[in-house]
């Protein structure tokens, strides 16, 4: 191996060691003012006022670091993403996740194929990888709270014909099924039973869940409270209207079956063949990789390749 690599992963793991050491140091200073907080007072020791109000997620456990990041609008968007995705880690974890993956790819692809260029692309892909891994968290997150939304509708709907309020009914909820809607609706309860008033704290849970139905839950409940009616009908209705979105999702799902795995096997093909034919004849390629006009001919290809498997993604995603 060239020795110029040695030496750049070298570094690479020092800097990543060296910013893992300062992170649990601060971690662990943390928890041990926590333990000093929480130790029995000496006698005679003033009376402190507890903090009851429970403070905003940090961006970073640094606190000069979680002040950066919140004065940006960026970092928030990134935090919300995080949030819907069930928040697999932080933002500051997300974003060395990100330099992470950019910097040893720039790093390894520049010294084997000194491609500046190249490289520059293989920098943008790997650096997306923390993105694409944290939408495809959110997205799974999403169908699992899409498939058990309607059976929530229906405990409230009820929890109100027993003769219990909505505040009630959406503590049913938070306590009788699981993650994620479980979650999302312990969230919407605990910040309307902690003082914030109902409206507000519905249109937070529409902007935290990014469900139609939940935007037609939020409708429905709000317009009931200013006009009137008989809520638990409503959200009948409400549960029936979802079901048979679900009917018509599937039966897109199935019609649209064949040209996704077309796109799938389209997009697979030309990257699955260059490793085979670099594992099998490596000089193949050669004249290919070390020729200028070669060079360009990969990175047109890239760009075609990624132009391409955007619009087959946008043909197959049938709107329902």
């Amino acid at each position: 191996m060239d020795p110029a690599v040695v030496i750049a992963v070298v570094v690479f793991v020092f800097i990543i060691a060296m910013v893992m050491v300062a992170y649990w140091a601060l971690v662990l200073r943390r928890e041990h003012k926590l333990l000093e907080r929480i130790a029995p007072k000496k006698a005679g020791a003033g009376r402190q006022q507890l903090d009851v109000l429970k403070p905003d997620e940090a961006m970073s456990s640094v606190g000069s670091i979680d002040r950066f990041l919140r004065a940006s609008a960026l970092t928030r968007g990134i935090q919300r993403l995080l949030d819907q995705a069930g928040r697999p880690m932080s933002v500051s974890v997300f974003l060395l996740a990100t330099a992470c993956c950019a910097l040893l790819t720039f790093t390894v692809a520049l010294s084997q194929s000194g491609m500046l260029w190249g490289s520059l692309v293989l920098t943008g892909i790997a650096g997306a990888v923390p993105l694409m891994y944290v939408r495809r968290r959110r997205q799974k997150r999403i169908l699992k709270f899409e498939d058990q939304f309607p059976e929530a509708i229906d405990l409230v709907a009820r929890a109100l014909r027993a003769g219990h309020g909505l505040a009630t009914g959406l503590g049913m909820v938070a306590d009788e099924l699981k993650a994620p809607v479980g979650t999302e609706f312990r969230i919407l309860f605990d910040e309307q039973n902690f003082g914030l008033s109902l409206p507000e704290a519905m249109r937070n849970f529409a902007r935290r869940v990014p469900v139609l139905d939940a935007r037609f839950f939020v409708t429905a409940v709000l317009t009931q409270r200013e006009t009137g009616g008989n809520l638990a009908e409503v959200l009948d209705n409400l549960g029936n209207v979802i079901r048979e979105r679900f009917k018509v999702r599937r039966q897109v799902r199935v019609l649209s079956a064949h040209g996704r795995i077309t796109g799938w096997v389209l997009t697979a093909l030309p990257p699955v063949l260059a490793m085979a034919t670099l594992i099998v004849n490596p000089k193949h390629l050669g004249s290919l990789l070390s020729d200028p006009l070669g060079q360009k001919l990969i990175m047109v290809g890239v760009i075609l390749q990624v132009s391409g498997t955007l619009i087959i993604r946008k043909l197959t995603d049938v709107e329902y």
